[in-house]
């Protein structure tokens, strides 16, 4: 296997076909993503252990995920305009750093103000990353494999739930939650040499050529607009219920932790078949991808809404629930370089800020909708927005469809 591929000054590498060694960059981009998400997400699959173990509620221990999308979304849009020539592949590094950091104050916290410390410096980490990952997959490989690079890189956050919170539960009910949050620290610290080790050097991207009339290409289009929009209320549906999946598959289907454990991977495999299915799908079709996908979240939180309380009909919304969801992070990345295609890194910034501010948004709602009227008006008012994020997107404009 050959040394990393060198690059032009824009960044975009200069052979026609991509190597393995390039490949295996993105392989590792990837996993960084994975632990990303994984180290957001995890207090979703240990949420009752960690409350008991830290003497506060579960809706207060909920609140974490919201301190942490709320940095990330300060973050994510800051860092392409702060980082001015800094080396990208150094700056993912020194961010997977700042995550272990956050990995491991939230397994020695003692109780909520080092919980949320740890969950603050946890968003710096996951808000940088996550914010450059798209923009860097484009220029690690050659040009015609830069729509399966993104997905590749946007199916860490996909595999997080296949593999990294299911497995983070499993690790947490056979060790304790602290020991779950010891291993991303690990993983993190590992990821950090990795890239360092696999990615090329990756100066700024060249500035974007001109319109004919001498102005830069903009950034803010209806499109844009529009997808945004959309994105920040079908995350906050998604969150608001997400984020106490655990309790409401506890309290209505009478479910052991084993088995919440398994119906969490059975929510990430579908997941990550949603993933991809749905970066093949939107890169044609991302207007329809997306309200295909918003429809799929607002059906399956309903069904559990009318039938949570029977076994099987609360696996299909499960299941159905993460085909949905495991495709809008990578649909929505489409929508958004379609319809900036010439802002890629600043676009994909703004995607994620808005991405991780609704992630904070739908931790706290779920949090104060449960702590005042209960699970099952929490997953209704969730629904609610799910649909009104597909009536935006159906009296919206969007990119124009690509042959």
């Amino acid at each position: 296997m050959s040394s990393p591929a060198p690059v032009t000054d824009s960044g975009s590498p200069t052979a026609e076909a991509t190597s393995g060694w390039q490949w295996l960059a993105v392989a590792v981009l990837s996993l960084s993503t994975f632990v990303v998400v994984t180290s957001e997400m995890l207090p979703v699959g240990v949420l009752t252990p960690m409350a008991d173990g830290l003497d506060i509620s579960t809706g207060t221990a909920g609140y974490s995920l919201t301190v942490t999308g709320l940095v990330a979304a300060v973050t994510a849009p800051s860092v392409p305009r702060l980082l001015g020539g800094l080396d990208r592949r150094l700056v993912l590094a020194v961010a997977m750093v700042v995550l272990a950091v956050g990995n491991a104050l939230t397994a020695v916290a003692g109780g909520l103000g080092l919980l949320m410390v740890s969950r603050v410096v946890i968003g710096f980490g996951m808000g940088a990353v996550w914010g450059l990952a798209s923009a860097v997959a484009t220029r690690l490989v050659a040009p015609r494999n830069a729509a399966l690079a993104v997905s590749f890189a946007v199916s860490g956050v996909a595999a997080a739930s296949v593999v990294g919170v299911p497995l983070g539960t499993l690790v947490g009910n056979a060790f304790g939650w602290r020991a779950a949050f010891g291993c991303l620290a690990g993983a993190a610290l590992l990821l950090a040499a990795g890239l360092l080790l696999a990615l090329p050097r990756l100066p700024r991207p060249a500035a974007p050529d001109p319109a004919p009339d001498g102005r830069r290409a903009g950034l803010w289009t209806p499109a844009v607009g529009v997808g945004l929009t959309l994105i920040a209320l079908l995350v906050t549906a998604h969150f608001a219920a997400y984020t106490y999946v655990r309790p409401v598959l506890e309290e209505r289907t009478g479910l052991t932790a084993g088995s919440i454990a398994l119906l969490l991977l059975v929510y990430g495999l579908f997941g990550l078949v949603g993933n991809f299915a749905a970066g093949a799908a939107a890169a044609g079709r991302a207007r329809r991808t997306v309200l295909g996908l918003a429809l799929g979240i607002g059906t399956a939180i309903a069904l559990l809404a009318v039938l949570g309380t029977v076994v099987g009909a609360a696996w299909g919304a499960i299941a159905l629930w993460g085909l949905a969801y495991g495709g809008l992070s990578v649909g929505g990345q489409i929508w958004m370089s379609q319809a900036a295609p010439h802002r890629v890194e600043q676009v994909t910034g703004l995607y994620v800020g808005v991405f991780t501010a609704a992630i904070a948004l739908g931790a706290f709602l779920g949090g104060t909708v449960v702590e005042s009227a209960g699970i099952t008006t929490l997953l209704w008012s969730a629904a609610a927005l799910a649909l009104a994020a597909l009536a935006v997107g159906l009296t919206g404009p969007g990119p124009a469809a690509r042959r």
